[in-house]
């Protein structure tokens, strides 16, 4: 099976050796997203909220290049350096994300690349 790499200027360029996302037949592969601002490549200024909204503005942006929408989420892994920002990240996941929701794992990790507290990567599938 062929893939195909998906790149969108509207989402922060890759900062190691990876893809922002792979298209493998019907299937979308989201590469980890953190609160970078794609203009700047800057991590997004504010807390554990505004990195997460930047978070899922990114994904959002990489989604829609793919032919996607939130709606075709199938998965997501979340991965936050405090769970006691948990409430806070469910919160702002349901306003990207809703019912039926994709499945997810959520786990606390002891550092993110540039010091963020957030990332989330996801599997896609169209036309399912």
């Amino acid at each position: 099976m062929a893939k195909t790499i998906i790149h969108t200027d509207r989402a922060p360029a890759a900062i190691g050796a990876y893809s922002q996302a792979v298209r493998a037949g019907n299937t979308i592969y989201l590469s980890g997203q953190i609160p970078l601002v794609p203009a700047t490549m800057q991590v997004v200024e504010g807390g554990f909220a505004e990195q997460t909204r930047q978070v899922f503005e990114n994904l959002k942006a990489v989604i829609e290049a793919a032919g996607g929408s939130f709606a075709d989420v199938v998965k997501l892994n979340a991965y936050l350096t405090d769970l006691s920002n948990f409430a806070t990240f469910n919160q702002i996941m349901g306003e990207y994300c809703h019912e039926p929701f994709p499945a997810r794992a959520a786990v606390q990790v002891s550092a993110l690349p540039k010091g963020v507290l957030v990332e989330v990567e996801g599997v896609v599938v169209l036309n399912a």
